[in-house]
């Protein structure tokens, strides 16, 4: 193998032993729907700017990013995560791994009080509301208006959030980011991106 093939091995090794965290059915929607852990690792390391720095997880998922967040850095991560399934699965993996600097939000983003939170971590959470392909499940109402809707208030959001907040997003459109914020790096092919609002 070439040393391409090198590294994508590894991810998937890692990937595929982090995962036992969770049930089959969960696990299935890895490759998809959850974050890589090379990719949490490295988002994460640039979200926490300081120890303590408070990372919000919009729509975490069973908690991947926030579990590899809190264990690789000093930050607190919160995830927000409307699926009751998903959010009790994460917390249960974040209390059996005896984790203390991550919590569980079984809410709805425009529930969120972003004033609480120094950094912002997206991985496409919204683009669900727009193909009925790929959908995790039924659980929840999914629709285009949805999608517009919690586009415009995380938009909202960071655009009055204090300058130097940062920003990372994997995948997707990065509609939610606003035209304050600059991409200051890009990894994995341009599929993760690490923003930083520079102006007002």
């Amino acid at each position: 193998m070439n040393s391409l093939d090198d590294f994508d091995s590894i991810c998937a090794t890692e990937d595929e032993r982090f995962d036992l965290l969770y049930p089959p059915h969960i696990r299935a929607l890895s490759p998809w729907h959850w974050t890589p852990v090379i990719v949490a690792r490295t988002a994460a390391k640039f979200l926490v700017s300081a120890p303590k720095t408070r990372v919000l997880d919009i729509g975490c998922g069973p908690g991947k990013f926030c579990i590899v967040g809190a264990q690789e850095t000093e930050g607190h991560f919160t995830g927000v995560e409307q699926r009751p399934e998903l959010a009790n699965l994460a917390r249960a993996s974040i209390e059996r791994e005896r984790i203390s600097n991550a919590v569980i939000l079984n809410a709805n983003v425009t529930g969120i009080d972003f004033n609480d939170y120094d950094a912002f971590y997206l991985f496409n959470p919204f683009e669900e509301n727009m193909f009925k392909m790929g959908r995790i499940d039924s659980s929840v109402r999914l629709s285009k208006d949805l999608y517009v809707l919690y586009v415009l208030h995380v938009l909202s959001m960071l655009a009055r959030a204090p300058l130097g907040t940062r920003v990372a997003t994997y995948h997707g459109l990065c509609e939610e980011v606003p035209l304050c914020y600059e991409c200051v790096r890009s990894h994995f092919d341009g599929e993760l991106k690490l923003w930083q609002k520079r102006r007002n």
